[in-house]
């Protein structure tokens, strides 16, 4: 069960890490293969030699290969013993009717500190007279957990809970009791530096739909990135390598070729993590986001807002060069290659 979750989360874990970059420089090419056919659907003569339109550059390994991972999210569910509090990673698939919730004790790229917060949260869920929130309808409460940390050694758990029918007295007993095991209690050692919980109805919720109450520690974490310091709060956006982010940074430091009279718009920019990293090579950084508030869906809305900032950046003659950043570019993003 293990091997089957290193397979389903790192599925090249079997290969040297140097034979795993070849597989995703060879997934790229793939890429840049069907946006040239399309292109070429369209009328538009982009093939180069080798089927590309345009060149590839060789994949930037990153600096840590083991552990990485700044944010994990773990599920609650039926384990491979069946029982129904198990805190892990899902195995199988909805429409198989397979899914079951494994440990994540043996993936790599999950950091122990990670492991120890989900181990413990097991460990108090269980202990909880409340059964765990499988399917909305069925009832329950417990649902997710959300660790994030930095390299500053600050841990930030989130857990989201179901409320069902219970009324605020009891759910102000629960959130005591969870503060308690996680303060006072064997959940001490993992000496959290915030400790938040959402009241949640849906599978996703914003900040807005449900705002984050933060039982214990401080609002927010803080990170370093290029010699910056980043505040992070339980639901911002940021890259979850972040030695990783670094030489993606640098790399687009590099390709941007800005000057000193050059006007950065950083479109999307979340936290600002980008234009703050470039800041010091341009003359003026302008971040552009949209925070969605209560939107009934949320994928369309972001679709739609999507097609229409492509649309902008078309029409503005003042810019000069484009650079699109996708951590998925064989998805949605080929729409946006082709506009």
């Amino acid at each position: 069960m293990a091997r089957g979750l290193a397979n389903a989360v790192t599925p090249l874990w079997r290969l040297p890490y140097q034979e795993q970059l070849q597989v995703k420089y060879e997934s790229q090419r793939k890429v840049l293969q069907t946006l040239a056919s399309r292109l070429e659907e369209l009328g538009i003569d982009a093939q180069k030699p080798g089927g590309l339109c345009c060149p590839l550059q060789p994949v930037v390994p990153s600096p840590i290969i083991n552990g990485y991972r700044n944010k994990s999210t773990f599920s609650v569910n039926r384990g491979p013993d069946g029982n129904p509090k198990t805190v892990g990673l899902y195995v199988g698939t909805g429409k198989g009717r397979n899914i079951v919730c494994v440990k994540a004790n043996h993936v790599e790229n999950i950091p122990s500190k990670h492991k120890q917060v989900a181990q413990c949260y097991e460990e108090f869920i269980c202990r909880s007279p409340l059964d765990s929130c499988i399917l909305f309808h069925e009832g329950g409460h417990w649902r997710e957990l959300v660790v994030r940390t930095t390299s500053h050694g600050h841990t930030m758990a989130i857990i989201t809970f179901h409320p069902q029918q219970l009324g605020q007295e009891a759910l102000a007993t629960q959130k005591a009791l969870l503060k308690e095991f996680f303060t006072c209690g064997p959940g001490a050692v993992c000496a959290l530096t915030s400790l938040y919980f959402q009241e949640s109805t849906m599978t996703r919720c914003s900040h807005e739909q449900s705002p984050y109450q933060l039982l214990h520690g401080a609002p927010h974490i803080f990170e370093e990135l290029l010699g910056l310091k980043f505040r992070i709060s339980p639901d911002a956006f940021f890259q979850v390598n972040t030695a990783g982010a670094e030489v993606l940074y640098q790399a687009v430091g590099e390709l941007c070729q800005a000057t000193g009279d050059t006007v950065l718009l950083d479109i999307c920019c979340g936290t600002g993590t980008i234009g703050l990293s470039l800041a010091h090579r341009v003359s003026k950084v302008i971040g552009v986001e949209v925070v969605e508030k209560a939107i009934e869906d949320a994928e369309w809305n972001a679709a739609s807002n999507d097609y229409r900032v492509v649309r902008a950046i078309r029409n503005c003659r003042s810019i000069r060069r484009l650079l699109f950043i996708s951590c998925k570019p064989e998805g949605e993003a080929m729409r946006n290659f082709l506009e």
